[in-house]
This record gives structure tokens, sequence and C-alpha cells, in this order.
């Protein structure tokens, strides 16, 4: 068994220890760009779910300051590579910020949906990235599968009832403006209509709490 091979099972216990997962993850070349030197392997992360939402607000960061989830990340996901030798990258925290959506797209497990937003092939269009690890070893990374929405009735391109996400791309001034109605409120509180209608986020098992918080900043 190769180093690499050897790493990824103590890295797995860590994150499940923090409730994340692997997203996804790709090869790097040794003098790619845009990576630190040395990195071999990008892993991204994000939350294993349904326990993420309580393991995250039980933590010390939920203390009424600005920022705790991102807070959170860094500190965990830092510690994380520290006790690996990687190096820890955030999708915050810029600018300049590191292009998530692109690495994302590379895993060969996320795409572009038909309403533009990302989805993934476990957390459909409920998809969110806490951080990703630069390793300097070669890690087996989750195999690349085929593009679900291309047998995907596509419910997410009418599920906008301000028809702010579509094909077009996405409408902020509309979608800020349907939330501010009454009928805006189911968006609010259980998380976006045209996320939730991806058959893929519909398996995820995301608490609409956690949709709700995130909503809550997104529309202040």
């Amino acid at each position: 068994m190769g180093a690499g091979a050897a790493l990824l099972p103590a890295l797995e216990a860590r994150l499940a220890e923090e409730r994340l997962e692997v997203l996804g993850g790709f090869a790097v070349a040794g003098d790619e760009a845009g990576f630190p030197p040395g990195t071999r392997t990008l892993l991204l992360l994000g939350p294993r779910e349904p326990e993420f939402w309580a393991h995250l607000t039980a933590a010390p960061e939920w203390d009424g300051a600005p920022d705790p989830v991102d807070r959170w990340s860094r500190r965990v996901i830092g510690r994380i590579a520290c006790d690996l030798g990687a190096k820890a990258l955030f999708p915050f925290g810029g600018p300049p910020y590191h292009p998530f959506y692109q690495w994302a797209l590379r895993t060969g497990r996320a795409w572009d949906s038909p309403v533009r937003l990302l989805v993934h092939a476990g957390q459909g269009l409920m998809v969110s990235f806490r951080g990703a690890l630069a390793l300097r070893e070669a890690v087996p990374v989750p195999p690349p599968v085929a593009k679900p929405c291309g047998t995907c009735p596509a419910p997410c391109l009418s599920a906008c009832p301000a028809g702010a996400l579509g094909a077009a791309g996405y409408d902020v001034p509309a979608c800020h403006a349907f939330l501010d109605r009454p009928e805006g409120a189911e968006c609010m509180t259980g998380g976006c209509l045209v996320r939730r209608a991806c058959p893929l986020s519909q398996s995820y098992a995301r608490l609409p709490e956690q949709s709700a918080y995130h909503m809550g900043k997104f529309h202040k």
C-alpha cells in the first residue's frame, strides 16, 4: 500500500469526527499553477449530513460573533491539514478567492446544472464546500460518475416562483424582491425551492434549519 492510500483511512476517520466528508478530488501535477507547491492531490470537503448542523452549532465558534461557520471551518480543517502535513484552502477569505467551482467540476462528481448552479452527485443543488486539502501524497479520490441531469426532467427549471433561476442564470435582484414578500417565507424557512426541487437534493439529509440560517445570511 502506498503512502497516499495508507493516509486515506486516517483522514476519513478525522473527517467523520467533525461530520465532514470528501465530496471529490483530483490529481495535481507538481508544477501546476494555482496550487501550493508540491501538491499532488486536492480533496474537496463538505458537510456530512444529517449530523453536521448539530455538531457545528455545539462548537465554540457558535458564540454570536460574526462568521461562525467560516471560523469553525478554519479551525477544524486547518488543524486536520496541519496534522497531515497538508495545506488547507477555503472558499472564503479573499480576494483572491480559490476557484472552488472549477475545482468541483474537475472532480467528475459535480456539474453545471440546468439553472447554472453547481449540482453534486451526492448532495444535488444543496452542495456546499467548507474547504479543501492540498496533499503532497497521491491519494485515491472518489471516481467520476455520469452527470445525472441528462436523464432528469429538470424540475429545477420551473421551481422558482419569482422566475429568478433558470437557464439564463440567476437574477439576484428578483430573488431578493421575492424573499421580501410573504410568499417568500417558504424559501426563507426551508431553503431555496429550486435547490430543493432537485431529486438529488431530496435524497440528501440537509436539515431545514441549516438552510434557513444560510438564507437569512444571504437575504440581509
